[in-house]
């Protein structure tokens, strides 16, 4: 089955696995409106197709698997640009990783970075290329998430250094993500593509009741944090349209640094 009109997104199935690969690669597939809601389409293909038992979000090309939210588009129209409902489904994009019951496998192939972090965060299993790098970027330019892409973020890495990953906004190798329990494998990236099928190949062999019930078992523990994400969202729709968020904006097209100064 092949997704009709996608632009910002590819999708292929070959042996029970489908590839969902952001196509951005002139934005470090950084993500827009009409990204997200091509995602969307993608994972619920994926998970009404019964010739589908395992998912693989990826990247295209070497360099990003996602640098999160396009700040580009941000910049120059105040928003991620046009949807299909009008509104930014991001935090859909996120239920529906949890959601669909079948492992989600993410390939990080280069920089996984602000919401893209947060996506790699979401999927049950992550195999990084040697060469990709992890981190935030929220707090540098005027924006975060203080859901999933925070809470959950911490039950896995926990408290003190998710802190560290949101606070600082650096950038850690793909060796210390695993150190971290971040990360489940990390290969060479020309090996990366032939690691995730030999997983998913494994997976394809075991019982996808039990797997669609253990999945949802694991997100019982961590499902309140729907409900403070959804408060976040609703306070960053806010926050976005403050000097504050545009000054981070700004300061990322401009690459300079931002000065925040006069919020303090």
């Amino acid at each position: 089955m092949e997704l009709e009109g996608l632009t910002d997104v590819r999708y292929e199935i070959d042996r029970g696995l489908a590839w969902i690969t952001i196509d951005r690669p002139e934005r470090f597939n950084a993500f827009r409106a009409k990204t997200v809601d091509e995602l969307i389409s993608c994972f619920r293909a994926a998970w009404g197709n019964s010739d589908v038992g395992v998912v693989c979000l990826t990247g295209s090309g070497e360099k990003a698997f996602c640098a999160g939210g396009d700040q580009k588009q941000r910049n120059e129209t105040g928003d991620y640009g046009p949807s299909e409902s009008g509104v930014f489904e991001i935090e859909t994009l996120h239920r529906l990783i949890r959601a669909i019951p079948k492992p989600v496998i993410a390939g990080v192939n280069g920089v996984a970075i602000g919401g893209g972090h947060v996506l790699h965060v979401l999927c049950d299993l992550t195999i990084a290329a040697s060469h990709a790098k992890f981190g935030q970027a929220g707090p540098k330019v005027g924006s975060f998430d203080a859901g999933f892409g925070s809470a959950y973020l911490a039950r896995i890495v926990g408290e003190k250094r998710a802190r560290e990953i949101w606070y600082l906004c650096r950038q850690y190798s793909a060796e210390a993500m695993y150190e971290w329990g971040l990360v489940n494998a990390v290969v060479p990236g020309e090996v990366l593509h032939e690691e995730i099928r030999h997983w998913a190949d494994e997976l394809l062999e075991k019982s996808p009741t039990a797997l669609r019930v253990l999945k949802h078992s694991f997100n019982a523990d961590s499902e309140s944090i729907a409900g403070i994400g959804q408060m976040a969202f609703a306070t960053l729709d806010l926050f976005e349209t403050s000097p504050e968020a545009a000054e981070g904006a700004s300061a990322f097209a401009e690459k300079r640094p931002p000065d925040f100064s006069a919020f303090r």
